[in-house]
């Protein structure tokens, strides 16, 4: 699968030389015994199965059975929660619970254990194996953890996976709400290529074309397969979580988050701040970001009918009273807005000279811009249709989340990272305000 990354340390037109870690991927129907083959490729003495109740009603229960029937020794440890989430509390639980004797970790599930399993196993300095249970996100080939930490989402350098194993006959069972999510997380990718190109023009970061055509074409399988994913069909199922796998192995191969994660990301980690701090119900992540992505799709339409005017664009900056804007995200996020106010101590994005040159930029550049939104972002028609078709959700009532937070929400966006996304763009623009109605 990783044959479309060909130019694995060797050097690109970008300019960088491209290396992937070594993952293996083992993608098909029945092919959950393949895990007698890893343990032995590994040497493994002992084997440290992970997983949570409801993954190991599924399948961590069989791999067990595989485990015994072949007399390899392991020992297992599930989570009992209801409601898991990859923090502080569950990175500790999972290490209390390793067994050292173990010299090899296998998670069981998609997500949270994943995030969790791959933290594991670099502290451990085993070799790490996830047995997806459902396509729903794009973590399966990463190196990081989507991880809460001190209340703020943060992507924590873990290590990617050394064998990936989708049985696809597992993984078209799982519940519909999680293929629909891992079809949101695909489908975000429009956004956060068009961002990436955006930022290279505006901030001259890095950007390889290469590897974004990777990501348009798993992104175009999805969507082409999309309506067979209801029939749980299994090239539908095939085409997302081999999507997932390849978004997951070209942040690797850029060495960034950026072919997979844009502002739709942002709107997500939000929500899922806000939840955590406020305890508040909570969407699945692929869920949320398909709903961030059509947010994100129709704001871009606004986007594209403005005209640049500097002088408001530096007016509104003058203005902007960021000790007051503080206490709002204080008030709004709580204590992850902590690390977000200390993240602008370094980055120092509204120093005005750095918002001038920007400015400055994006006039010369305005038309440019205007192309790649018409290349990348699809028309909200036609989002619109593919949505409804699916039945993924469009607004934030859907998923349930306070339809008047949504300007908060966006302006909020731009704080999360390093980098340059929507409503950073709206904000230099001066028309950040307008955005929302």
């Amino acid at each position: 699968m990783f044959s479309v990354f060909s130019l694995n340390g060797q050097k690109c037109e970008c300019g960088k030389e491209h290396f992937l870690p070594k993952c293996k991927v083992i993608s098909g129907q029945n092919v959950l015994e393949s895990i007698v083959e890893v343990v032995k490729e590994f040497n493994a003495k002992k084997v440290f199965v992970l997983s949570d109740k409801n993954t190991f009603t599924v399948c961590a229960s069989k791999v067990l059975q595989i485990l015994d029937k072949n007399n390899i020794k392991y020992t297992s440890y599930t989570f009992n929660e209801d409601k898991l989430e990859p923090d502080e509390q569950s990175v500790g639980s999972a290490i209390m619970h390793y067994d050292y004797q173990c010299d090899l970790v296998v998670g069981v599930g998609s997500g949270v254990i994943n995030d969790i399993g791959k933290i594991l196993s670099a502290t451990a300095k085993t070799p790490y194996v996830i047995i997806g249970t459902a396509p729903s996100m794009d973590g399966f080939a990463s190196a990081t953890s989507s991880m809460t930490r001190d209340g703020l989402k943060i992507s924590l350098n873990s290590k990617c996976a050394d064998v990936i194993i989708g049985d696809l006959e597992i993984m078209k069972n799982a519940p519909m709400h999680m293929l629909k999510s891992g079809l949101g997380d695909m489908i975000a990718k429009y956004v956060s290529i068009c961002e990436w190109r955006i930022s290279n023009i505006i901030t001259g970061e890095y950007y390889c074309e290469r590897t974004a055509q990777i990501v348009r074409n798993a992104v175009k399988k999805c969507v082409d397969n999309a309506s067979g994913l209801l029939n749980r069909e299994v090239n539908a199922v095939k085409a997302v979580f081999e999507g997932l796998v390849v978004c997951g192995a070209a942040m690797a191969y850029v060495g960034c988050s950026r072919p997979a994660s844009g502002v739709e990301h942002y709107f997500s980690h939000v929500w899922d701040m806000r939840a955590i701090t406020f305890d508040l119900p909570i969407e699945l992540h692929g869920i949320q970001c398909a709903v961030g992505t059509y947010i994100a799709c129709s704001l871009y339409e606004k986007i594209k009918k403005i005209r640049v005017d500097k002088e408001k664009a530096k007016n509104f900056v003058q203005t902007f009273d960021y000790d007051n804007y503080s206490k709002q995200l204080k008030d709004f996020l709580g204590r992850s807005a902590i690390s977000m106010i200390e993240l602008e101590k370094k980055e120092q994005k509204y120093d005005k000279a750095k918002h001038s040159l920007r400015l400055d930029v994006i006039e010369n550049k305005w038309q440019e811009i205007l192309q790649i939104i018409d290349e990348e972002i699809p028309n909200l028609k036609q989002l619109t249709e593919l949505f409804d078709k699916i039945g993924l959700p469009k607004t934030l009532k859907e998923i349930y989340v306070d339809e008047n937070l949504l300007y908060k929400t966006f302006i909020s966006t731009k704080d999360i990272r390093d980098k340059y996304v929507l409503s950073r763009l709206a904000w230099d623009l001066g028309v950040i305000d307008e955005m929302i109605n």
